[in-house]
């Protein structure tokens, strides 16, 4: 249903219309960058976009352009890939800010728009291991003493690649689950995602909030963390060497967190009937 706006909006009609409470209180949906600083800088993208023709499926595009070039970016040797992977981290937060809000401004929310925006952050997040794995690949392949690591570290990414896609895929198989059972929708509280105290899964979780390391796991963090490992790398003068460290760690972890994912699901009352 097509609804008439104004063609050129002010900040604050932009905000009543596209930053609702509701949207900004969500809980799952929501970066937690986003009331930090995101939300605050979007509009002034949005209200760029929605004066142009471009669709909230084609900035839901440009978002995963964005999330795909961070991946590229990590192939580029030295720290300036790494680097030019945060820069497009952000870019691709904004654009996912925004296609939202340019959806929500003219009234075009639809399924197929939900579904292009999962289809992007998968993706991302499950290109980013693959590139990182191929980079340590290419460093340590170009050093006699290290070239037997090479393929075990880029097979380690590609199963890295696995688990995090895995483990974002998780909360949606709980959602697919409670459709196909009948049971209504559940609402992006952290009520609706609360774990029983009472049950060792729900202690457990409740100290997980204090070490939070699946936050971690998301696109942006990890090409922080990337930086971060080739800036040592860089310093210590063993290209490829810390990154490897943290893809051969990165995968146990990521394992336990799907342990716990899928045991937090299990107990809480979202799966009962």
């Amino acid at each position: 249903m097509s609804v008439e706006r104004p063609k050129n909006p002010t900040l604050n009609q932009l905000r009543e219309v596209c930053q609702p409470p509701e949207v900004k209180a969500r809980k799952n949906a929501e970066h937690w960058t986003a009331e930090l600083y995101l939300r605050h800088i979007s509009i002034y993208l949005t209200a760029v976009l929605v004066r142009t023709r471009i669709s909230a499926n084609g900035v839901t595009g440009l978002m995963i352009l964005a999330g795909w070039c961070m991946s590229l970016a990590l192939l580029i040797p030295g720290i300036w890939g790494p680097v030019l992977a945060v820069v497009l981290s952000q870019v691709q937060l904004y654009f996912d800010c925004s296609d939202g809000e340019v959806a929500r401004w003219r009234a075009s929310q639809s399924p197929r728009g939900i579904f292009i925006d999962m289809v992007g952050h998968h993706t991302t997040e499950a290109l980013i291991p693959i590139a990182l794995g191929y980079r340590v690949f290419k460093e340590l392949s170009t050093d006699g003493a290290t070239a037997a690591q090479a393929w075990p570290t880029l097979f380690m990414g590609a199963c890295l690649a696995v688990v995090l896609v895995l483990n974002r895929s998780q909360s949606l198989m709980v959602h697919a689950a409670r459709g196909m059972a009948g049971l209504p929708r559940l609402p992006d509280t952290a009520a609706a995602r609360a774990v029983p105290t009472t049950t060792i899964i729900g202690r457990l979780r409740s100290l997980a909030k204090f070490l939070p390391f699946h936050k971690l796991l998301h696109a942006v963090e990890l090409s922080l963390i990337i930086l971060a490992c080739s800036i040592i790398s860089a310093v210590i003068g063993s290209p490829g060497l810390a990154e490897k460290w943290l893809i051969w760690i990165l995968v146990p972890a990521c394992v336990l967190v799907n342990v716990g994912h899928f045991l937090s699901n299990m107990v809480s009352a979202r799966l009962k009937a």
